[in-house]
Order: structure tokens, then sequence, then C-alpha cells
């Protein structure tokens, strides 16, 4: 089943016991994610930058750990991580990079702070947490990793010149993560949801086809993960198509992306 995107990594059906380090997970799919895990018997540690809303999230789910970090500061990152090792006895089963930063962008009012800001927590969040964790993992033998990526990620977008750079670099680094790492026992996932109901979607002012709800964007990455999966994308009567769009000749790219956006 391999062939199908199945079976590339470990299946993970059994949560129960596991500890699971989630980074960005006050809100949104994160916190989504967070509470289903809890359900199934995960010790979830949640960081994010928002402590009282991670404080929240530990009291009404006993067991959990609040560790509040900012991703961009590298040094506060290998400390939240040791704290993670200590809690954990070492690797967790889990480790999610969900942090993200997201506004609208074009280069007819480009904006260099606010495309550094993206860089800086979509992309280096990322490296900084691999930094601190993949030690740990090696040495473990065994762990996943998953990063959040985006649809907006597969090519280039209207609005998204902040935003898609930095998701399509998380994708290209999830596979070669994947060819390194696999050998060595551990699982990568990336995941590209494409419209989900969030804080950083809510900016949008245009309409958003086949829009959900961050439970169910939780559940399809928890079918994810069980079915061993390289890559999530959903909602799939969505992605399937912008999918699609990666593979067509660049003019009739840009042709239907301007058709059906009117940029």
């Amino acid at each position: 089943m391999g062939w199908l995107g199945r079976d590339l990594n470990p299946r993970i059906t059994d949560w129960a016991g596991r500890w699971v380090w989630l980074v960005g997970a006050s809100s949104g799919i994160g916190r989504a994610l967070a509470e289903a895990l809890h359900r199934r018997g995960a010790r979830v540690i949640v960081s994010a930058r928002q402590a009282a809303a991670l404080q929240d999230f530990a009291r009404a789910h006993p067991g959990s750990l609040a560790l509040p970090l900012d991703v961009t500061d590298a040094q506060a990152v290998r400390q939240a991580a040791a704290r993670v090792a200590e809690a954990a006895g070492g690797a967790p089963a889990l480790v999610l990079f969900c942090a993200g930063h997201y506004r609208a962008q074009s280069a007819t009012a480009f904006d260099l702070a606010e495309m550094q800001r993206h860089l800086a927590v979509n992309y280096q969040g990322a490296l900084h947490l691999l930094d601190a964790v993949l030690p740990l993992l090696l040495a473990a033998g065994r762990g996943h990793l998953s990063l959040v990526g985006s649809v907006a990620g597969y090519r280039g977008l209207p609005l998204s010149l902040a935003y898609g750079p930095t998701k399509a670099a998380l994708n290209n680094l999830a596979e070669s993560l994947y060819l390194d790492l696999h050998p060595r026992g551990l699982g990568v996932s990336i995941v590209n949801p494409g419209f989900v109901e969030t804080p950083l979607t809510a900016q949008n002012a245009f309409r958003m086809p086949a829009l959900i709800t961050p439970e169910q964007a939780a559940q399809a990455m928890l079918q994810g993960w069980a079915q061993g999966r390289f890559e999530m994308n959903f909602p799939r009567r969505f992605t399937r198509w912008v999918r699609l769009l990666r593979g067509l000749p660049d003019a009739w790219y840009f042709a239907l992306v301007r058709r059906a956006t009117g940029a």
C-alpha cells in the first residue's frame, strides 16, 4: 500500500500513555489536536506564545503540561526540549510543529518586515525545533516528526507572497527529513490543510471553499497517522483539485488562477 501514500511511516493507532509535544497549540488546529489526543489517553505537552491559553488547556486536561514558548527564540526552544525530555523520560512519541503566522501580502505592497516575520515563525521556527529534538529522536531510534504546511505551498497564489513560500519550504524540508530519518526508524509527515476555520483564516475577506473546523482537521491528522501516511491533505474534495494544479503547464496554471481569483 506504500505506493498509495500509506505505510510510509509506522502506524500510530494507540496513543494511550504516549507523550506528545504540540508546538503551536494555543488555538486552531493545534488546540483541537491536543484535545483529541488527550481524549485518546496521550500525555500532551502544549506550547505556544499565549501562556494563558496553554494554562487553561492544562487545567481542563489533567496530566497535560503547558510549556509557553516563542519558536523564533532558538535558545528557548532548546530549553523547552530539555524540559519535554525530562517529563517524557526521553524522546516523545510525536513532535508536531503547528506554529504559524499569516498576513495577506502582495508584491505591489511589498513589506520586508512582514516577509521576514513569516520566515522567522513558519520556517526558521521549524528549524529551531528540529535542532532541539532531532538529537533526542535519533538517540531513541523512534518517534514521529510532523510539520504543518498548507496547500498554499503547492504553487504560487495571489496574496500569498509571504505565506506560501514558507509552506513550500516546509514541504521540501519534510521530504528531505523523511529520506534521512526513515532508515533510522523515525516517522516523518507533512500536513497540508486547505481552509480551516482558525484565527489565521479569519482574516480572509474572500470566500473560502470547503471550509472545515479545527476538529475535523484534527480527525484527518489522526487518521493519517493511523494509516502511516507521509502527506495528509484535507478536505480531499478541495485539496485533490489543488494538487492537480501542480502538474499543469505554467501558462494554463496562471490563466486558471487569474480566472478563478480575478487577480
